[in-house]
């Protein structure tokens, strides 16, 4: 699914207005059901159910008033508490207020401090609260009285719908800059705004739905730069069907290169998490030292030595290994507890420009290329690279404040860049190719913020490219599923305790959710 800033949106709605002649008050009148839609779903029957609808002066105001209107019909007792001068509204917005007042329903303005004391008095015996204050064009901190508003309806703990996006949240940016609606269920139109699915505006939103206001369907579809919200459907559309052919050695075979004294834990999930992702043979290389270690661990997972230093770490000779066993492979992980030794360091430096395989490389293997990531550059094969915001920052020099404050720009930035995909950890985790295409994860927890979460995900994205995905899928599909296996654990084991096992197990019964949605039944 398509994700669009402010600015893409409002030219989709000036095309679906002027080009293809859909009134804006239509547009209107169907953004207003759809809220209406998810208001019953929260209150039921709503006859005698107290509504409160905070509505700004422009068209998000109006659509408010469209939900109002509908809500009153419905039997609903409906308080419309507008932040404005009613001689101030003009356009759609002015058509939809008239029509209230025909009805003859008041308005209750609020337009300074002195009001804020019968704000609070109406949410006190309030069902269900409607913010429809600030759009999309929304930019900055919130001012008196809508700043007390706000705080007013956070403060009053009832349900709040959300339309098109909170009040106080920046569309393009998802940024926070002061008091911001926390709302239960934010009911967005047409597409999803960038703002709503990046942190910290995605802690705002509640409950996300996506409505159809009869904009065009191939009017929505396209665009540049392509950025998209992940979503099950395109995951399961993107997973090879497997054929009643097949066997091990056509389901793809990776090649592991992890692992040092201490860190061999990270080896063993980042092999298991490629053999959970279906690949139909996995080895995993590490020092020579750790082989008989990490073979107890691993049964469904083939184990090899390779050359290593006096710290168990590996070796700088260990390279012609790794090429020769990656001819009998199709796909490299490599990084997760290699260490940071200076010959491990070396050894990466090498190997990354001779590879003849697609590969993925995390932890070690990206802290191996700070200060020269340029070597990513020289990468003649599609590769992936699934560094969190620390090593973002390693990689590029920079803050790690300055990599949080601009993970988009900074994911495509450094994708463009570099010419490999890039996944950049984190909530709402972001997926950029070289060739402009983003996506943005909508699964995920803070429970997964777990040691060896993200070798399970290496491991996941290698498993799905030896299967066959393009590295851009493989890894916006690692990302969804990993996520999606987190959520399942949640909800079953808890967030706090949530291990990086338990993300594991679940991404079989993750996998088949997608699968079984699109097969029936097995």
């Amino acid at each position: 699914m398509r994700v669009v800033t402010g600015a893409q949106m409002r030219e989709l709605d000036r095309a679906a207005m002027e080009d293809y002649g859909i009134p804006g008050l239509v547009l209107m009148e169907n953004a207003g059901l759809a809220v209406v839609r998810v208001v019953r779903q929260i209150l039921g029957d709503l006859a005698g159910r107290r509504v409160a609808v905070f509505a700004g002066k422009g068209n998000n105001g109006g659509d408010g008033l469209v939900v109002a209107r509908h809500l009153f019909n419905a039997g609903a007792e409906v308080k419309v508490l507008l932040l404005a001068r009613p001689e101030e509204i003009t356009g759609d917005a002015a058509v939809n207020l008239s029509i209230w007042q025909k009805m003859g329903q008041p308005v209750y303005p609020v337009v300074s401090g002195e009001d804020l004391n019968a704000v609070r008095l109406f949410l006190v015996g309030t069902a269900c609260v409607v913010d429809a204050i600030f759009g999309t064009g929304f930019k900055g901190a919130a001012r008196e009285p809508a700043a007390g508003v706000i705080e007013a309806i956070n403060a009053s703990g009832k349900p709040v719908v959300a339309v098109d996006i909170p009040s106080g949240l920046e569309a393009d940016t998802g940024q926070v800059h002061g008091p911001c609606v926390r709302a239960a269920h934010t009911v967005t139109f047409a597409l999803p705004k960038l703002g709503l699915v990046q942190e910290p505006g995605r802690s705002h939103v509640g409950e996300l739905h996506v409505a159809d206001i009869s904009i065009p369907a191939f009017l929505l579809e396209g665009g540049s730069p392509g950025r998209y919200l992940i979503t099950e459907k395109m995951v399961r559309e993107w997973l090879p069907p497997r054929p009643a052919w097949a066997h091990k050695g056509s389901c793809g075979r990776v090649l592991v290169v992890a692992g040092s004294r201490g860190m061999s834990g990270a080896a063993c999930l980042t092999a298991l998490g490629a053999a959970r992702a279906g690949a139909g043979l996995v080895t995993l290389a590490v020092p020579g030292q750790l082989q008989d270690v990490v073979a107890v661990k691993l049964t469904e997972v083939m184990t090899v030595g390779l050359p290593g230093t006096r710290e168990g770490t590996l070796a700088r000779s260990a390279r012609a290994e790794i090429l020769n066993l990656l001819e009998r492979n199709d796909v490299l992980a490599i990084g997760p507890g290699l260490s940071r030794h200076l010959e491990t360091v070396a050894l990466v430096r090498e190997l990354l420009p001779a590879l003849k395989v697609p590969c993925v490389i995390d932890a070690d293997g990206l802290n191996a290329l700070a200060g020269d990531a340029q070597i990513l550059k020289r990468i003649s094969v599609p590769a992936v690279v699934t560094p969190h915001e620390g090593e973002m920052a390693r990689l590029l020099g920079h803050p790690p404040e300055e990599i949080r404050s601009r993970r988009l720009a900074v994911v495509e930035e450094a994708a463009g860049a570099w010419g490999v995909v890039t996944l950049l950890k984190g909530a709402a985790t972001l997926v950029s190719s070289p060739e402009g295409i983003t996506y943005i994860n909508s699964t995920g927890n803070p429970g997964m913020a777990t040691g060896g979460s993200g070798d399970v995900l290496t491991g996941l994205i290698a498993g799905l490219l030896a299967q066959g995905l393009d590295a851009a899928r493989a890894a916006a599909a690692g990302a969804f599923l990993h996520g999606l296996a987190g959520d399942m654990a949640a909800r079953e084991r808890g967030m706090r305790g949530l291990l990086a096992g338990d993300i594991l197990e679940m991404l079989p019964p993750a996998m088949a959710r997608v699968e079984c949605n699109r097969m029936g039944t097995f």
